[in-house]
């Protein structure tokens, strides 16, 4: 028969070819469930993400219309500061005061 023997022929025909097939299977399985999770993992983060976004977006629109603008705050700066100026003036001249008592 030449260089392949009945029985080498038996090996490939019974033997290795179902088992090249099988792994053949289980690879070509592995690798769409690979895809497959890749593609389910991708579709979930793009929606979160597009969750956040719109998430994010309301918040600074919250923030716009509701929290105190610039000019707001340095009005109430600036009331704050004449107010502690005034308490820090009174103890000062109660101290004056009573230097000129005491003297």
């Amino acid at each position: 028969m030449g260089i392949f023997s009945q029985d080498l022929i038996w090996w490939i025909t019974v033997v290795d070819l179902p088992a090249m097939a099988g792994l053949l299977l289980l690879v070509w399985r592995t690798r769409k469930e690979a895809e497959d999770g890749a593609r389910a993992v991708r579709e979930v983060m793009e929606a979160r993400s597009s969750q956040l976004r719109e998430g994010l977006s309301a918040f600074k629109l919250e923030v716009a219309k509701n929290y105190a603008s610039h000019a707001d705050l340095k009005e109430l700066e600036n009331r704050l500061v004449g107010h502690l100026l005034r308490i820090e003036a009174k103890p000062d001249a109660t101290a004056l005061k009573a230097e000129k008592l005491t003297g």
